[in-house]
């Protein structure tokens, strides 16, 4: 008979995580016919197991209305869900809760020659799955980040190896700061700015990977705490998968200098940030509006409500912006003023 170890006895539990993702908008005026996009769904895989998840709506009373949410598959393969609320209302809440278990990531080996692998990721530059992925941003500084390229980059090293030090440079050399960009900021200011958010470093780190012919793709998600002092937990985080040769996508994450690993939950790949939006939409009424975005997470033991943060971690408003002029109108307007002056 075999002996069984202490370590096949007792294995090592999986980690499992609570996620609660709840998103607010509340409007100035009352608003009708709003439709709207969320992609909260966990991607499923070897990695991940998702034990449960639902998305609920509710509205203005903070009742959970019937809300039928439909879901596709997006050409990413992200899983996409699209509902409607068609009543008036002040308050639209999106509240999203999954429990999720994760797995550890198989490292690649990394054996083949340097040469060997630079030379296939050439042959990928014609290989339709990947073409998104290789697609260089367009900024007026790519000369400046092609100029420290050339100092980083070494040909001679495998293409792993030069990633993580692309990784490593834009946690050594941007400056973690909440306010300072949105998701609208170019990759142009980022790297102007030298801060951010995970998703201005995700977006750099993009713009460099495949700067030097690496194929790499956005991703959105959580970052689940396993110590203290990781950036991005308690919100929406970000990261970036880069292709690598005969071994396929490693998730690096530039904003805490690491490869992910079963402490990272995906929702969402893409090209870069709009294809992984987690919530928009569109609505009839005001344009002035607060978005305020919470996401907690919890291991282990449910903690109580007196525990939980009662401020959200994200916040957004938006002020209703002036009618555009109309310049045929203003010319009459302008020549009945001269009429009255000369009548005068």
């Amino acid at each position: 008979m075999a002996n069984i170890t202490s370590e096949e006895a007792n294995p090592t539990p999986m980690p499992a995580y609570n996620i609660k993702h709840i998103t607010r908008y509340t409007y100035a005026a009352e608003v009708i016919d709003c439709a709207n996009q969320v992609m909260l769904y966990p991607l499923e895989d070897e990695r991940l197991d998702v034990l449960h998840h639902e998305v609920v709506i509710s509205h203005d009373s903070g009742v959970l209305q019937d809300t039928i949410i439909d879901t596709y598959t997006d050409f990413f393969g992200n899983t996409v869900g699209v509902f409607t609320v068609l009543p008036p209302h002040t308050v639209l809440v999106i509240e999203s809760t999954k429990d999720v278990v994760t797995h550890p990531i198989q490292f690649p080996m990394d054996e083949q020659p340097a040469e060997q692998q630079w030379r296939h990721l050439q042959e990928l530059h014609q290989d339709p799955a990947f073409i998104d992925f290789l697609c260089q941003e367009c900024f007026t500084s790519a000369q400046g980040l092609k100029a420290t390229l050339d100092q980083l980059v070494n040909r001679a090293d495998k293409p792993l190896k030069n990633a993580l030090v692309l990784s490593e440079y834009v946690f050594d050399n941007f400056q973690y700061r909440q306010g300072v960009t949105n998701v609208e900021t170019p990759a142009e200011e980022i790297w102007q700015l030298k801060a951010g958010v995970c998703q201005d470093f995700a977006h750099m780190l993009l713009a460099m990977i495949r700067m030097i012919g690496m194929p790499a793709r956005y991703v959105s998600g959580y970052v689940c705490p396993q110590k203290e002092g990781v950036r991005g937990s308690g919100a929406t985080h970000a990261w970036v998968e880069v292709y690598i040769p005969y071994y396929g996508w490693l998730g690096l994450d530039p904003t805490n200098n690491c490869i992910v690993n079963d402490g990272h939950v995906r929702v969402a790949i893409g090209r870069n940030f709009p294809d992984c939006t987690p919530v928009k939409g569109t609505y009839k009424g005001t344009g002035s509006h607060r978005l305020d975005v919470s996401v907690h997470i919890e291991s282990g033991e449910p903690e109580t409500p007196a525990d939980l943060p009662q401020e959200p971690s994200y916040t957004y408003e938006v002020k209703d912006t002036p009618p555009p002029v109309n310049s045929y109108r203003r010319h009459l307007e302008l020549q009945m003023q001269m009429q009255m002056q000369q009548q005068q």
